[in-house]
């Protein structure tokens, strides 16, 4: 179940990321909100994740999830290049996410 949490932890890391760029450095009100609500439940659910999970482990992967969704998201939604070494470093990441699982 932790495991879970954690995920929509990243998840919601990414979705206050991108609230950032629409809040418009926070003076667009319902942005901003949505933004606040979604870094509060982003770090309470990494904290509930984080009393049975390691720390070494949760806070790389919740991190990683925000990466590389935020890189995905900006590529999908603004209009980001894509480049042969982003995508390299972005799947580098991806696989430290999935190697911490598989062997943290």
């Amino acid at each position: 179940m932790n495991w879970i949490l954690l995920f929509i932890a990243g998840l919601l890391e990414c979705a206050w990321t991108v609230g950032m760029k629409y809040s418009r450095g926070f003076s667009a009100f319902w942005p901003s909100l949505a933004t606040l609500a979604a870094m509060f439940g982003s770090v309470w659910l990494l904290s509930v994740a984080m009393k049975t999970l390691p720390m070494g482990v949760a806070y790389p992967i919740w991190t990683g999830i925000g990466i590389v969704g935020a890189a995905v998201l900006d590529v999908v939604l603004f209009g980001a290049p894509v480049s042969l070494p982003k995508t390299i470093c972005v799947a580098l990441i991806l696989a430290g996410i999935v190697g911490l699982r598989r062997f943290g």
